[in-house]
Formats: structure tokens, sequence, C-alpha cells
């Protein structure tokens, strides 16, 4: 009986959660073990059916940069990293888009209906809705930058009660043209931006945003950021993810979040719990 007690004020306690998000739409980007371990993959589609069913609006973007590197070797192509960022010439181009538009976003939208969603996968190509151009004058090759985005594409969907599944190619300014590989991170605060979404999570490999002693810093502001990354703070791959959170605040969001994907029911903790388990950056 106390087990059903306790579960019980579980339920209570993340009802004034469930009554604020209501109708809001949130961004999550979907990457790191969550998208690999085979019983995190499957916790995560019960994380946002459970959002789906009590009224939010989620929308899925995902990377698959694990999984590019593995065909790629399969294929045998070989491909380099400049910047951090991997070179993609148009034979790269084309087992991004394979592996992101196909194999990834096919397998996401297809574990999210198989629980009970009304998923469907799209990339940038898809209406058109994202199209970007050359990364720093081309010097990453078919890497892009966001132009545009068309905000209809995703609204309409979400009218028609679908959880859009977004795989970050966009397309070019011609028929011909093979398309951009997109940073996730980046396609997925430009999505967040372009709808004013509620917030925008982050599912990463860490904890959040640490300090140099490793203790995770709750609540962080912009100025806080860039303090941070000054004296080296935020530094490596958290870089990115920071700098995609603040370009999304800086376009409307009202709430950025950093957690750990590592961690069963992360979304669901982070969100409907007063503590929460990750950093949340607010503009």
């Amino acid at each position: 009986m106390q087990k059903k007690i306790q579960q019980a004020k579980v339920l209570l306690d993340a009802l004034p959660y469930i009554k604020k998000f209501k109708k809001k739409t949130v961004v999550i980007k979907y990457g790191g073990s969550a998208q690999i371990n085979p019983t995190l993959k499957d916790k995560f589609a019960q994380d946002i059916i459970l959002l789906y069913l009590v009224g939010l609006k989620p929308i899925i973007v995902h990377g698959g940069g694990k999984k590019i590197n593995s065909m790629l070797e399969k294929l045998s192509v070989k491909s380099e990293f400049i910047d951090g960022l991997r070179v993609t010439n148009e034979q790269v181009m084309e087992v991004v888009e394979m592996v992101l538009s196909g194999n990834i976003n096919k397998e996401i939208t297809t574990l999210l209906n198989h629980h009970g969603a009304k998923a469907i996968g799209i990339s940038g190509k898809d209406s058109n809705f994202i199209k970007a151009e050359p990364l720093n004058g081309g010097k990453y090759g078919f890497v892009g930058k966001i132009t545009k985005i068309d905000k209809k594409v995703i609204k309409n969907l979400l009218k028609e009660k679908f959880i859009p599944v977004v795989a970050p190619i966009a397309s070019g300014d011609d028929e011909l043209h093979s398309g951009y590989n997109i940073n996730a991170d980046l396609c997925a605060s430009k999505i967040a931006a372009s709808i004013r979404a509620e917030k925008i999570i982050f599912l990463t490999d860490t904890r959040g945003v640490l300090d140099k002693e490793g203790e995770l810093l709750t609540n962080l502001n912009i100025s806080d950021i860039e303090n941070l990354k000054a004296n080296g703070t935020i530094s490596g791959g958290m870089i990115p993810k920071v700098d995609a959170c603040i370009e999304a605040l800086q376009g409307g969001v009202k709430s950025a979040q950093i957690i750990d994907g590592r961690i069963e029911h992360s979304i669901l903790l982070e969100l409907f719990t007063s503590e929460g388990i990750g950093t949340i950056i607010r503009k």
C-alpha cells in the first residue's frame, strides 16, 4: 500500500508542471547514449509518448555521428575533420543523408509509432523546410549554415497532432544540389527559435554544465555562460551545446536545458520535478 501511495504522490507532484506545459512546444535534441543504448531508446520513447498524451507538443531533432562513422568505414569512404567538423564531399554527403534521413530517422519514427505515437520523419529537404548555404564559404564542403526555416511545415504537422522527427539535412539552391549536412544542435536551436518554442532540451552524455570541480551548475543565464567560456570552465564539446542554447534563447525560446540522457526517464525528471536533473539556461 505504501508503494501505491508513493506513486500517487509522484503523480501529484508532477501535476503543476503538466498543467504549466500543456499545449506548449518542446524541441528535444536527441543524441548520445540515449540514441544508442537499447534500454535508453525504449525509455526515451516512453517519455515522448507521455509528453504527447498529457498535451505537450514535442519535436525531435536527432544526430547520428557514430552511425555515420560506422557506415563510412563499411563502405571504405574516407573523411577528414577540420576544426572538429567532418569535411563533407559529395560521396560523404550521400552516406550522411542515407544514414540520417533513412536509417536513424525511420528507426526513431518507428519506435515512437510502436509505442502509440503519431510520429512522422522528415528532413530539411522535405518541402524545402530548411535551406542552407556553405559554412565558412565552403571550407567544410557540404557542411551548411541554415539560412531559412519554413516554420509553417512544423506548425502544420503539430496542428495535425504529429510528432515531427527531424533529420538535420538542409536543401540547397537548386534541384541538383546534394543538400547540406547541418550540426544537429544548431538545427534544433534554429527550429526552436523559428516557432518560439517554450523550451529546448539537449540530451547529452554528461550531467549538464559543470564547474571546475566537476559539480553541476543548475541555473545559468547567457552572461554566466559567456564568463564560463572565457575562463575555460566550459570547453570542448560543451561549447557548441551552450552556443546552441544561447542562439535559441536569443531567438525567443524561454529556456534551454542540458541534461544527462544516460539516466532513464531523464526528460520527465527534468520537466516534471521541482529539482530537475540538469542545467537550465535562461536569457
